[in-house]
């Protein structure tokens, strides 16, 4: 997986990286399956030690052009781990509330606490990304705030946080399959704006290509996932999961002494 994780201060350009890549699985879509199904197993193991152990936090972040799969990642790669510990934030139009202060705070108020893996669909970067492309501040506001997430994510990740931040890379022509499939299937998810975002494909790309560039860091990496393929994407994500919450080297707590003799009548 390290394949994916964009390196600090690395250049980014999304046209060199294929979105129907699968080089890290030699098998086909069954077995992709198969492999995710063990995958989602061992995550449910790993999520259950995280909550009993209340040591270590999750923040996964997802972003993704419109039909990149998000809800589909959340659907697919954490299917079976008990909600009890697992919570997704979503991050849509902010409401006058969330106007009325800094544009991290609404952020940081859902951010996970110990034991929780929280899943962000949408996040503080949208405040780089639509912000930006839609020129709803002018650039040297929007400019600026590639420093305060890096920041705003370091104190996170001093304070105990593991951050896990996944690009789910899509090409236009299969978000145009997907669009269709959307209109026909799910016409209730289907909105005019969409059609308006997709025009402007070229400035999202090269505003996801300086997410990446500049806040990809030791502390918060970006994962830049082949998403053309459903089954490929889930496993990219669900191993690097996986993978790292295996790398805490998390045990369960301590019983209590003389429980051996408990009775329980």
């Amino acid at each position: 997986m390290d394949r994916y994780r964009v390196r600090p201060g690395s250049d980014i350009d999304l046209g060199k990286w294929d979105p129907n890549d699968t080089p890290a699985f030699d098998g086909d879509k069954d077995e992709g399956k198969k492999t995710l199904r063990e995958l989602n197993k061992r995550l449910e193991d790993l999520q259950e030690l995280l909550w009993a152990g209340q040591k270590h936090r999750l923040l996964v972040v997802l972003q993704a052009m419109d039909a990149g799969g998000k809800d589909g990642t959340i659907r697919h790669v954490f299917e079976g781990v008990n909600p009890q510990g697992v919570r997704v934030a979503n991050f849509k139009v902010p409401t006058r509330k969330e106007l009325a202060h800094d544009y991290l705070w609404r952020v940081h108020r859902q951010v996970p606490g110990d034991g929780e893996i929280v899943i962000f669909n949408r996040s503080h970067y949208e405040d780089v990304l639509v912000v930006r492309v839609a020129e709803l501040v002018p650039p040297e506001v929007w400019s600026r705030r590639y420093r305060h997430i890096n920041e705003f994510e370091r104190m996170l990740a001093d304070e105990g946080t593991t951050i896990l931040k996944f690009y789910l890379h899509i090409d236009r022509d299969e978000q145009k399959e997907r669009f269709r499939d959307r209109l026909k299937e799910k016409p209730w998810k289907f909105s005019m704006g969409d059609l308006d975002t997709r025009e402007q494909w070229p400035k999202y790309m090269e505003a996801f290509e300086d997410v990446l560039r500049k806040t990809s860091t030791d502390w918060a990496p970006w994962y830049v996932v082949p998403a053309n393929r459903k089954w490929y994407r889930n496993l990219v994500v669900g191993t690097v999961l996986v993978e790292t919450l295996e790398g805490l080297e998390m045990r369960y707590p301590e019983p209590e002494d003389d429980l051996d003799g408990v009775v329980i009548e």
